[in-house]
């Protein structure tokens, strides 16, 4: 198993948490978005995802890019422990919480999005900030009160799901770009609450091969 990575990529950040889940060995290629102006846009990565993101996940003749497409992949494959629950109205739910994220929140604070920002439509580092907390903002405070109705211990109920996966890179970035989070005190504890789990903290941006602290 290999896994193309950057070492501050929220979506990869999803996948190396649900691979040390599983208790799966795989290697990290590092792929740096910023160096020689974005690794991920080499011809050689090219021919392997042409959208030019991470991660990129390869077994044998397998190679699949999304993250959420990867994870469920995992869990198919490797179903304990399971990550989304049998009962199909759960799932539902552990999805939607899941994409609520994915989709919805953290595309609006992508690096690629960021760099158009301040590259073609030329706003300063202070505006900048201003986009990514408004639509952290935004997206937290619709996630703060869907998970009040959903939490236990986690997202949804006491196990750790997809929506677990997706959560904690997004807070990751929300404490990066100094979001005051204090109004998000399901979020919070749910974030911190996974943060003491070695699978988890074993993923985290820090603690890999290729990050510059």
């Amino acid at each position: 198993m290999k896994l193309y990575s950057y070492w501050r990529s929220s979506a990869a950040y999803r996948v190396r948490i649900a691979l040390n889940l599983k208790q799966l060995s795989f290697e990290t290629i590092p792929v740096h978005l910023i160096k020689d102006g974005g690794q991920q846009h080499s011809a050689e990565y090219q021919q392997l995802n042409p959208n030019q993101l991470v991660p990129t996940y390869v077994d044998g003749e397998l190679s699949l890019n999304q993250s959420l497409a990867i994870i469920e992949y995992l869990d198919e494959m490797y179903p304990e422990p399971a990550l989304l629950p049998e009962d199909p109205a759960a799932k539902a739910q552990v999805r939607s919480l899941a994409l609520d994220i994915a989709c919805d929140i953290h595309p609006l604070n992508n690096l690629r999005v960021l760099q158009y920002l301040t590259g073609p439509l030329r706003l300063n580092d202070e505006q900048k900030t201003e986009w990514i907390h408004h639509w952290l903002h935004t997206g937290f405070s619709a996630l703060e009160q869907r998970l009040q109705k959903t939490a236990g211990e986690f997202c949804y109920g006491d196990g750790i799901t997809l929506a677990d996966l997706c959560l904690v890179p997004q807070m990751y970035n929300a404490l990066r770009f100094r979001l005051d989070t204090l109004q998000y005190p399901t979020i919070s504890r749910i974030y911190h609450h996974c943060q003491q789990l070695a699978a988890f903290a074993l993923a985290a941006p820090e603690q890999q091969s290729d990050a510059q602290v």
